[in-house]
């Protein structure tokens, strides 16, 4: 049971999301528990603990924190990923974004295909360096590294 089963944001403290990014944070959200992979690899040649996981994210010291339970509630892995190497993609994305949403508002399709064309690869990148950063502590496949970057730039919102 490879696989996220449940996702707390711990948003406290931080400036409510805009409607947009709150949309994008339901989208992820659903989409995540549709259809992830999310696996622990074996440590120390300890067994993994079975999923499904439950994820708390949260933002704490400048760092993203990201709890893994069981179903249960059993504490099975706390990672604590520095935000550095996300932080250029983040205000990318968070940039491109807002030229996609003005231009859903009010250019053709054409223009706002070519942006979100371009919204889609800098989303790919931030999943990729998130993947990097995860890389021995979990293992992601592409879309639940895209979904769980879009909540990472949910919680980078305000920050």
């Amino acid at each position: 049971m490879n696989r996220i089963c449940h996702i707390e944001i711990d948003d406290s403290g931080l400036p409510a999301p805009t409607p947009e990014m709150e949309q994008e944070r339901r989208v992820a959200v659903y989409d995540l528990i549709e259809d992830n992979s999310f696996a622990l690899p074996p440590r120390d040649g300890r067994p993994v603990p079975a999923g499904p996981y439950r994820l708390a994210l949260a933002i704490r010291d400048k760092r993203l924190v990201v709890a893994v339970t069981q179903e249960s509630g059993a504490m099975v892995a706390e990672f604590h990923l520095s935000l550095g190497p996300f932080r250029q993609v983040v205000k990318d994305y968070f940039q491109i974004c807002d030229s996609y949403f003005d231009a859903v508002k009010r250019l053709p399709p054409s223009q706002i295909e070519a942006i979100d064309m371009a919204r889609r690869g800098i989303h790919n990148e931030g999943a990729r360096v998130l993947q990097e950063r995860l890389a021995g502590k979990a293992d992601v496949d592409m879309d639940t590294a895209r979904r769980l970057f879009t909540l990472i730039c949910v919680l980078n919102r305000g920050g």
